[in-house]
């Protein structure tokens, strides 16, 4: 027992008699490991709800990882496919959800059953996310140096943006896409590429940052990107104006981000790296155990509790699979 346990039982018997109920101490929300050492890294994580949780990753025998979890148990959902990493997941309270992955592969799920739908091209699906299922955008690239790509969903057909920039196909891929609304989204990628989408085009936006950004996350707090590969790179913006985040100490290459309409934000990277923002300041967290392999996706739900995966990422075989939480506790079963 620990001795804030201790004291309160003395403080409860004393005020209240022997045998009286006395409240429980709740422990702190911690970041913990949910499941590790998993055949298949992880690669991204979305939901629509703590109960509602979605985790891709890497393929196997069986096809590309797809896992659900309902807030009791964790189930492999079988998409089809032979083959093929699932890069992103994101989608909507009453569906669909779509997955993005290798060779142009986008999968759309809605009442249970899985879609592979037609793409203008075979580079690889990095990201996804739309303001609606009628307003959705999907980003990549043929390597991490060229054919960016973005494409939009007009239908049931993905059709390439005209409005990227020539230089971002020859020399950039989009990592990924994040928004506040059919007028107002973020594009990243490597070489530092910001663009901007208006509702009619793509227009390059100057961050600071001349370096791969990662991941964007845009709320009604603002927008916030992540990147750098030895030493991590946090940039925060409002409008169309950008700043470098001080983050102290310096933290490894960050790979995810996650934000909320009040400021809170989590970003994570290498060597299991976990940073928080609260109240304007970027701090790091410990997770229990620590991994030595890098949390890739991040997702935060509506009770506030974080999700995040990873793996070995960096170089295929992607291996060594990670889910951790932060929050009420998450069960492994199924896993």
């Amino acid at each position: 027992m620990s001795a804030a346990r201790f004291v309160l039982g003395l403080i409860c018997v004393g005020a209240l008699g022997v045998g009286s109920a006395c409240p429980q101490p709740q422990d702190e929300p911690s970041w913990s490991v949910v499941a590790e050492r998993m055949p298949q890294a992880f690669l991204s994580t979305w939901g629509t709800a703590s109960d509602d949780v979605w985790v891709v990753g890497a393929a196997d025998e069986q096809g590309p990882t797809v896992l659900h979890y309902d807030g009791q148990s964790w189930e492999r959902r079988l998409t089809g496919e032979p083959a093929g990493t699932l890069w992103w997941v994101f989608g909507f309270d009453e569906g669909p959800v779509y997955f993005g992955g290798d060779g142009g592969m986008i999968l759309r799920l809605q009442d249970g059953v899985f879609e592979r739908m037609s793409t203008p091209g075979i580079g690889t699906v990095f990201g996804i996310w739309g303001s609606g299922p009628d307003e959705m955008w999907a980003v990549g690239g043929a390597s991490a140096s060229e054919g960016g790509f973005a494409w939009r969903l007009e239908g049931d057909a993905w059709v390439e943006e005209p409005s990227v920039p020539s230089s971002v196909v020859d020399g950039a891929a989009i990592w990924k896409v994040h928004g506040q609304g059919a007028d107002d989204a973020w594009l990243v990628g490597s070489n530092g590429v910001t663009l901007h989408w208006d509702g009619n085009a793509l227009a390059p936006v100057d961050t600071g940052v001349g370096s791969s950004l990662f991941t964007v996350h845009s709320s009604a707090a603002g927008h916030v990107a992540v990147g750098g590969s030895a030493t991590g790179i946090i940039v925060e913006g409002e409008g169309l104006d950008w700043q470098v985040a001080t983050v102290d100490p310096p933290a490894p290459g960050l790979v995810g981000v996650v934000s909320d309409d009040e400021g809170r934000a989590v970003a994570v990277g290498t060597f299991g790296s976990i940073y928080e923002r609260n109240d304007g300041r970027w701090a790091p967290a410990e997770l229990d155990p620590p991994t030595p392999h890098a949390l890739h996706g991040v997702w935060m739900d509506e009770l506030g509790g974080v999700w995040a995966v990873g793996g070995q990422v960096y170089l295929p075989p992607f291996t060594d699979g990670i889910i951790v939480h932060h929050g009420r506790q998450v069960g492994s079963d199924g896993l």
